[in-house]
């Protein structure tokens, strides 16, 4: 039996860290290239031809049915919100595309000689609790023994067909939504440097395991044209990826856009991910900042990877009022920070 004598902080067992484990955009397209599909086989609605956050297979009943999976290596030290992390970044992807989760399955990889495996039952705890505020079971899974830990989950949900929501259906003039502030990945780069303010841990946790349930009430909305959430490439490189799908390009208020202020006291000095850079270095060619926005800021806000990140939406104008309204009623903070515009030789314009 291993036998610890110090409090294990499980960030210092992975290279990576939560979303920011995603290979950097310009290579997994290089992977991905000759396997994606010009089309989809009957009854796949969402396949590997695009960028969005599940598959969707039509169920032929006027049901859809949500697959998708997600893992990754801690994003922070403590076990327990490990496991609350990763299940409700995984869940997040039926949520995006409008739907119900109904079931998930374990994927954890342990270092069974360097931690307990107390430590991952702990994490398997974290995974439960969140899954069951999502009215889900953990329903079987697969383990191996990995030299770093990592956790997550294979989720399936349902949806009406005509609730199912994209990342690549955006509109010309669409006005653009998003759910929480950007900034968790300094955070996380922080607490694994040993730099985190105690104060800011609740900060960190809180973000990491707020289920993105609005997904599936947006769902039952026509006037959402467009949804995804933010997660690994940061808001700019899921914003490309709904622009680039619709064809479209888009403009967004710096000032506007929610970020963690706790953040923005780390990115002030330099504690950065390492993903950021991998993020900026993928798709700065597509970005256009105004000399008016803060140039070290935003490079360290905008392609900050997020785990668990927010929905990203597009809706019709003539939608704004009801979906703050609709936010409001169900509590969740929801913010204007741009709008969809013609294409342009950039992609995304920040002001």
């Amino acid at each position: 039996m291993i036998q610890m004598t110090e409090p294990i902080k499980l960030s210092q067992y992975a290279k990576g860290a939560g979303c920011g484990c995603k290979i950097a955009p310009a290579v997994l397209e290089q992977i991905l290239a000759s396997t994606r599909t010009t089309g989809n086989p009957q009854h796949l609605l969402v396949g590997n031809n695009n960028n969005d956050d599940a598959a969707v297979y039509d169920l032929q009943n006027g049901t859809a049915l949500i697959v998708t999976t997600d893992f990754f290596m801690p994003i922070v030290d403590d076990a327990y919100t490990f496991g609350q992390a990763a299940a409700a970044n995984a869940i997040s992807d039926v949520y995006a595309m409008g739907g119900k989760p109904i079931t998930a399955i374990a994927i954890l990889g342990w270092p069974i000689d360097k931690i307990p495996a107390e430590v991952a039952a702990r994490v398997l705890e974290g995974a439960k609790a969140i899954c069951a505020e999502a009215s889900i079971v953990i329903s079987g899974g697969h383990t191996i023994d990995s030299p770093e830990p990592f956790f997550g989950l294979s989720v399936n949900g349902l949806a009406p067909i005509e609730n199912i929501k994209q990342n690549n259906t955006a509109q010309l003039g669409d006005i653009i939504l998003l759910t929480k502030p950007i900034g968790v990945g300094i955070l996380a780069t922080a607490q694994k440097r040993g730099k985190l303010l105690p104060e800011h841990e609740s900060i960190l946790t809180k973000q990491l395991i707020q289920l993105n349930t609005f997904g599936e009430i947006l769902g039952k909305e026509k006037g959402v044209t467009a949804m995804t959430d933010v997660t690994g490439f940061g808001l700019l490189g899921h914003l490309i990826e709904m622009c680039e799908g619709s064809n479209l390009s888009a403009e967004i208020n710096y000032a506007a856009i929610p970020k963690l202020e706790s953040a923005i006291h780390y990115a002030q000095q330099f504690i950065i991910p390492d993903a950021t850079y991998r993020n900026w270095n993928a798709y700065s060619e597509k970005v256009s900042i105004a000399p008016t926005v803060d140039a070290t800021e935003s490079f360290a806000l905008l392609p900050d990877p997020q785990t668990n990140g927010g929905l990203l939406i597009t809706i019709a104008p003539t939608m704004l009022n009801d979906i703050m309204l609709l936010a409001k009623q169900q509590s969740i903070p929801i913010t204007q920070i741009g709008q969809i515009v013609h294409k342009q030789e950039k992609i995304i314009f920040v002001n």
